[in-house]
């Protein structure tokens, strides 16, 4: 922390403009011995820019004629002197700046250090800081409402508000511990109350809510499968509304996985085209199958591809029996006559989630996109998407927590000794602290803050 950090921290390539970011105690020190400003005499000033030329203090020759910005600490984003560096944008001219300010006395910052300094001077807490990393990939625009929301610390101050109430209760029942004489007066029945009725249903809440939140930050991964000649990828080219994947009359022309992503109601959903299922007849054939069937087993959603033109197949039946709830069944090439039979199609409709289409002519393609819409968001689901757990790190803390608070409710219940009770809440609001960053042990912060780009 006592380093002065340094990075570029807009994406390397040509563009109008490159940023140098530094951080640190000498921030400022650095670049005053790199920037000449064109008004003689004219020093940084906080919070303003300052046109001038960047020099090599080693040899005096001008690199750019650039912009330099100081935000001086702790009015800044790490709370630390902070410089900014607005140069032209070239991965070579960005490079030979970057050098020079390393060689005048910073070093290159690690992945997300800029961040992780905020977060250790007080800037900002741990979810906040994790917020960082959904804003720059969130998928969708509700995903960028969330993350701005939780950047916020709205989703910091549930998670507080959670721990102050189970800090109450810890009083309590230290308090009944030294005074045992007094127990009875200060721990009763609305304590395990307390716990079951309104201190577990809000962490309930929160977990539960985690998968549908993750939709619009991540998308949805979404596989379509089916055997040769089902019409899949006419079917992606149609929902794309592009030719992305090859479409013959050949059987096993898709040997590889074709991969886009859709916007469905503002729903990213990342779809992925893949070998027909058929007995390889080659090898190249062979792995392309091998992969589909690794792409089916991580999916989140299946769009399970029938040619209602041929009979069922072995092939078919067995996607339907593989594919199951996580699936929806499409009977393509609508516009050709059934021939899979009318018994079939109402026992298929009476199983799973059937949809008609005709990838040649668009028919049915509205419903198909209505159909995964209903499929992916729960009704009402809009207010509890402000409840829940951001991401899988933060979720796993909650079920500890929860689990801990459960543990003390049943314990109060049966009235065990208040000891145990007592370390069961100490490890439920230790949980909800780690959230927070109040106690995450160092390879937990290394591990989130190695998630983030050189430069944030």
């Amino acid at each position: 922390m006592d380093d002065t950090i340094a990075a570029i921290a807009t994406p390397l390539g040509q563009g109008g403009i490159g940023i140098i970011r530094l951080s640190g105690p000498r921030a400022k020190e650095i670049a005053g011995r790199i920037f000449v400003p064109k008004k003689p005499g004219k020093a940084l000033q906080d919070r303003r820019l300052v046109l001038g030329n960047l020099v090599d203090p080693s040899t005096g020759a001008v690199l750019d004629e650039v912009l330099v910005s100081l935000m001086a600490a702790p009015l800044s984003y790490t709370r630390e002197d902070v410089v900014e560096i607005n140069s032209h944008s070239g991965p070579l001219l960005l490079s030979k700046v970057l050098q020079v300010v390393l060689q005048t006395g910073a070093r290159l910052a690690r992945p997300g250090e800029f961040t992780f300094r905020a977060f250790m001077n007080g800037r900002m807490d741990l979810t906040q800081a994790e917020a960082v990393v959904d804003l720059i990939r969130s998928r969708s625009e509700k995903g960028l409402a969330l993350a701005a929301r939780q950047l916020s610390g709205g989703f910091a101050e549930q998670i507080e508000g959670l721990r102050q109430r189970a800090l109450d209760l810890l009083a309590r029942i230290e308090a009944a511990i030294d005074f045992p004489e007094e127990a009875d007066s200060i721990v009763g029945v609305e304590e395990s109350r307390s716990l079951e009725e309104n201190l577990l249903p809000a962490i309930e809440r929160l977990i539960t809510s985690h998968t549908q939140r993750k939709i619009w930050m991540d998308g949805i991964a979404t596989v379509i499968v089916g055997r040769v000649n089902a019409g899949k990828s006419s079917l992606l080219n149609r929902l794309l509304n592009e030719e992305r994947a090859l479409v013959t009359p050949i059987p096993g022309t898709t040997r590889d996985v074709v991969e886009s992503t859709i916007h469905i109601e503002g729903i990213p959903l990342r779809l992925m085209d893949t070998a027909g299922f058929r007995k390889g007849r080659g090898r190249i054939e062979h792995l392309g199958i091998r992969k589909t069937e690794q792409r089916l087993s991580e999916a989140d959603l299946a769009l399970v591809v029938i040619d209602q033109s041929r009979p069922l197949s072995g092939v078919d039946r067995e996607l339907l029996a593989r594919t199951g709830e996580k699936s929806l069944t499409i009977l393509n090439k609508s516009d050709l006559p059934s021939r899979i039979g009318r018994n079939t199609e109402a026992k298929m409709r009476k199983e799973r989630r059937v949809v008609k289409t005709s990838a040649l002519t668009g028919s049915g393609l509205e419903d198909l996109r209505r159909a995964i819409v209903e499929m992916v968001v729960l009704d009402g689901e809009g207010e509890d998407l402000l409840h829940a757990a951001p991401n899988i790190r933060q979720r796993d803390e909650l079920l500890e927590a929860e689990e801990s608070f459960r543990n003390a409710a049943r314990n109060l219940k049966e009235e065990l000794p208040l000891e145990i009770v007592a370390a069961d809440l100490h490890a439920g609001v230790d949980g909800l602290g780690r959230i927070v960053g109040k106690g995450s042990p160092e390879e937990v912060l290394d591990r989130i803050f190695s998630e983030f780009c050189i430069g944030k």
